[in-house]
């Protein structure tokens, strides 16, 4: 019956579209974190039901039923810079992500709001250690005693001693150049999951890398005016649909009643 089908369709467009809205969601909600990068939904037809095959005179007749979700990707463009004044805000201008591990799993961020622990070690919001151009983590040494410490924008970190003497580690902050973004996961904490691709650590500039921007971090790529005409336009399809449901719930129940009578 033509009703089911339309039934169908609807029911998987109002299931498509609360995922769309959840995608939208998300990412009105993150306009304000560190380093986020927006998510979109695309769309594609479900398989199509044919009614009569094609013959040398006349076209085949399908119907589609429905609408089904593509795939999620993710819009790694670069956010904007803002300068923030704290001296362990990083951000990255260009191509490239901090590497920071939890001491069994690395990750890649551009999230780079750090500080330093009491015992010098240079870590991010959720505590995860900093890598070095070389793979190793970063720590200042005898940091409670250090007069202050700095980081240049060619990710050399310099410190001043207790004696008032000024040391520059080895270390240098690494920026890692990530084969395939496309296969980058979303771990949470603004972290991504490398393993489906690669991730070659060095020094700012490296390997086509950016150059490093201190004193600042990058801002939420997130559209709000897009996501919001986004909002708005998926909201109406919804609600055309959940009609669609309604009048054909309708038509079905007076068919019944009619048979009935």
């Amino acid at each position: 019956m033509a009703l089911i089908g339309t039934l169908t369709s609807s029911v998987s467009a109002l299931s498509g579209f609360t995922e769309g809205l959840e995608v939208i969601g998300n990412n009105i909600a993150n306009v304000n974190t560190t380093g986020y990068k927006s998510s979109s939904a695309s769309y594609s037809d479900s398989f199509s039901n044919t009614l009569r095959a094609a013959t040398s005179v006349d076209s085949s007749r399908q119907t589609g039923t429905g609408v089904q979700l593509a795939g999620i990707s993710t819009n790694f463009t670069q956010g904007s810079i803002s300068t923030t004044g704290v001296s362990t805000d990083l951000a990255i201008s260009g191509e490239g992500y901090f590497m920071v591990t939890d001491g069994t799993h690395d990750y890649v961020t551009r999230d780079g709001s750090f500080t330093f622990t009491e015992d010098g070690f240079l870590v991010n919001a959720s505590g995860h250690n900093v890598l070095d151009s070389a793979g190793n983590v970063i720590q200042v040494p005898d940091y409670e005693t250090a007069r202050s410490t700095s980081i240049a924008s060619d990710g050399t970190i310099t410190y001043v001693d207790a004696a008032g003497v000024s040391n520059t580690l080895a270390a240098k902050i690494g920026i890692a150049k990530v084969g395939d973004e496309t296969r980058l996961m979303k771990e949470g904490n603004n972290l991504y999951d490398f393993s489906a691709t690669t991730a070659t650590l060095g020094s700012p500039g490296d390997n086509g890398t950016g150059t490093l921007k201190t004193y600042s971090l990058e801002l939420s790529n997130v559209d709000l005016t897009a996501e919001l005409t986004n909002m708005i336009t998926m909201q109406r399809s919804f609600q055309a649909n959940a009609r669609i449901v309604t009048i054909s719930d309708t038509i079905l129940d007076d068919i019944v009643n009619m048979k009935r009578s």
